[in-house]
């Protein structure tokens, strides 16, 4: 985006050594991980009961028992959670934990398990916030993927915007959708115990399949997704201020805690109110508008209803492409993953997730039923890798209440891995397949990136490199014609200067970073020039530097020497940056500034 566009959406640039200041503390990492978990409140009881209505009512009988079991599930996991959160507070959760104690394939699997369930995430919750608004205001259902799409798009610019802003941003909607939600629930159950709330008629319903295990199971693993964004602060664990593993902890805690008593609640609440799934209004309003009637309300339930579903995005966007980032920084994937922005954040990330999200919102034209059979395979699967990795690592290495520690990792490693086999069996024909067909296929292409990183690697290496030695220089001016240009270029080709030196754009904010040790080592007659970048633009700063020196040295001409190698084929050029290229672009309207690129091909 052009310079003042950029600013007027994003933002002025943070210098890189504000970034602990960016980071949050328990209030602020509550309103950036909690939307997801919260979010599924609103729709997680509802595909239960969804599955169950085949049944007829004898099928909807069970829908409060699988909120029990769901209940529990949560519990499990939150607790198994708190310790990965403690024992890994740099981050990077269920890759990080079984990249250290299972292994890399395991570390992969996991990796694109949950990159996967970001993205559904993303697509689920902003269909989900349609679907509620639409609830509403029915007029609108018609045009429920553009409102989906606006929404993210939205989220997407505020999460570019940095941290503490997102965190401020979605503040107010997070608390009061937990306010409005806890509300609903106890009032909900005071007047049902009172005997002031009247249920609605018993519904009639077709039944069109026999109650089975089977259709149960179902009905549970459809209701697993409420249990998806729990593992977010785990991954997220680097926003939060010191002690992050205290601060990550305590927010799990709360996150567990108001998800189990809602997920419950409403389950009670649509069974003693005989409320089942409607076409054109969700579960979650119907339960309103029986305790509070179409008051103001009712409304305001609503409103924070559509807004938390929707902002529940937001959590895949904290987590997303920071789990990104750790995979490149070990050459799994792209190395622009780890590339900050001007607010201290990881936009390539953002982007990525925001461009696949959309493409699934379009391509199932914001259908939340269709996207669910998808969803909660990939989170289950980096449950239970997460919590086998830490069993194993109680295991490995003891300390204090090490046996306690490894039982209740082992709990939940064992109580993930029954979910995901259920889950796989019986959401295989549904769409599930899907998902158990593109983890595979992206560990393959995590592999090729690693590969690809290892052979630049091993043709960069300085490992038996020879001498820098002199070389005659050819140079030559091509002639189209005899024109002004033409003598212009003449005129820069007789031009000879002693002024020869090497610059270093350091945008790593490192006061001697380990490349002018290696020029001190490899090159003895030029000097070289470190030149801090704060803001990480290096394009803008080396634009800045030549500008200075051509105002203050008086120099007729710049020439940049830019060294570049090149890959063998196109897919492995888009694993790079093309910093010359973006140099180039920079420098295209500046006269008197020549950039020549030295290719070395790999």
């Amino acid at each position: 985006m052009s310079s003042p566009i950029r600013r007027l959406l994003l933002g002025n640039p943070i210098p890189t050594d504000r970034t602990e200041d960016e980071r949050v503390g328990p209030l602020g990492g509550l309103a950036l991980f909690a939307p997801d978990a919260m979010s599924s409140v609103a729709y997680g009881p509802e595909e239960v009961l969804i599955v169950l209505m085949a049944a007829g009512t004898a099928g909807l009988a069970y829908g409060v028992p699988i909120g029990v079991a769901l209940a529990a599930l949560v519990a499990v996991v939150a607790t198994s959670y708190r310790q990965t959160v403690q024992e890994y507070p740099s981050g990077g959760g269920a890759y990080a934990v079984a990249r250290e104690n299972l292994g890399v394939l395991p570390a992969l699997i996991a990796g694109a398990a949950l990159l996967t369930d970001y993205v559904l995430t993303v697509a689920v919750s902003v269909a989900s916030g349609a679907a509620a608004v639409t609830s509403a205001l029915p007029g609108l259902f018609q045009h429920r993927v553009e409102l989906a799409v606006a929404c993210m798009a939205v989220i997407m610019l505020l999460n570019l915007r940095g941290v503490r802003e997102s965190a401020a941003a979605f503040a107010v909607p997070v608390y009061g959708f937990i306010t409005c939600v806890l509300a609903v629930v106890l009032v909900g159950l005071w007047r049902l115990a009172s005997g002031s709330l009247e249920p609605l008629p018993d519904p009639s319903l077709e039944t069109t399949s026999a109650l089975s295990l089977f259709l149960v199971l179902r009905a549970f693993s459809s209701g697993c997704a409420s249990l998806t964004g729990i593992e977010a602060v785990a991954n997220g664990v680097q926003a939060f201020r010191e002690p992050r593993g205290r601060n990550a902890a305590w927010v799990m805690t709360c996150i567990a805690a108001v998800l189990g008593t809602t997920v419950l609640g409403v389950s009670v609440l649509a069974h003693r109110l005989n409320v089942v799934p409607q076409p054109d209004e969700t579960v979650l309003s119907q339960i309103a508008e029986c305790i509070f009637g179409r008051s103001v309300l009712y409304y305001i339930v609503q409103g924070m209803t559509a807004l938390i579903l929707i902002l529940a995005a937001n959590t895949s966007f904290s987590g997303f492409p920071r789990l990104a980032a750790f995979m490149a920084k070990d050459g799994y994937m792209p190395r622009q993953m780890l590339n900050l922005g001007d607010r201290l954040v990881f936009q390539n990330g953002i982007v990525l997730l925001a461009a696949l999200a959309g493409a699934l919102v379009v391509a199932f034209h914001g259908e939340v039923t269709r996207l669910i059979p998808l969803y909660a395979v990939g989170v289950f699967t980096a449950f239970t890798l997460s919590q086998t990795g830490m069993l194993v690592h109680w295991l490995r290495n003891g300390g204090p209440a090490a046996g306690a520690r490894a039982a209740v990792n082992g709990l939940g490693a064992l109580c993930t891995g029954v979910v995901l086999v259920v889950i796989a069996a019986t959401k295989f024909t549904h769409g599930a397949w899907v998902v158990c067909l593109l983890i595979p296929a992206m560990v393959v292409g995590f592999r090729a990136i690693w590969r690809h990183y290892r052979f630049v690697a091993s043709r960069l290496s300085l490992d038996m490199a020879p001498t820098v030695q002199p070389v005659r220089n050819l140079r030559l001016l091509l002639v189209g014609g005899i024109h002004r240009g033409t003598l212009e270029a003449l005129q820069f080709i007789r031009t000879e200067g002693p002024d020869t030196r090497a610059i270093h754009i350091e945008v790593g904010g490192e006061a001697e970073p380990r490349v002018l040790r290696e020029w001190a080592r490899w090159e003895k007659e030029i000097p070289l020039e470190v030149v801090p970048c704060p803001d990480r633009n290096l394009a803008g700063t080396l634009v800045e530097y030549i500008e200075a020196e051509q105002r203050q040295g008086g120099y007729d001409y710049v020439t940049l020497v830019v060294p570049e190698f090149v890959v063998g084929t196109w897919w492995e050029s888009l694993l790079h940056n093309h910093t010359a290229f973006w140099i180039r672009f920079a420098l295209r309207a500046h006269t008197g500034v020549a950039v020549v690129s030295v290719r070395y091909r790999l």
